[in-house]
């Protein structure tokens, strides 16, 4: 991966998740009142993202079993409310660990 695709992918990325978020306000002078219109522009930008990430997961590693317990324990934290940092710390130490442990065996 070179400096300039990850900056790409970064500012894709940003533009992609921003653009819904401010274009309501840009379109719409008053409240929408919508609850269809108003789930789908909260959770739009964190599909676009996931579908932009998660092919990427797997193939960020060295094996793919480190890339799986990682996707696991992110997953699963997810399911229970983590925050976003929490998340991926721990998905990324799971996944050095087990890269680790599997160069170590």
């Amino acid at each position: 991966m070179t400096f300039s695709y990850l900056c790409f992918s970064i500012g894709l990325m940003a533009l992609v998740t921003y653009l819904p978020r401010v274009l309501p306000l840009i379109l719409f002078r008053k409240r929408i009142e919508n609850k269809f219109f108003q789930s789908f522009l909260l959770y739009m930008p964190y599909a676009i993202l996931a579908a932009m990430v998660f092919p990427d997961v797997f193939s960020s590693t060295s094996g793919w079993i480190s890339a799986v317990c990682g996707t696991i324990v992110a997953l699963g934290m997810s399911y229970f409310r983590f925050g976003l940092m929490p998340v991926a710390i721990a998905s990324t130490c799971t996944a050095f660990l087990i890269e680790q442990l599997v160069l170590f065996l």
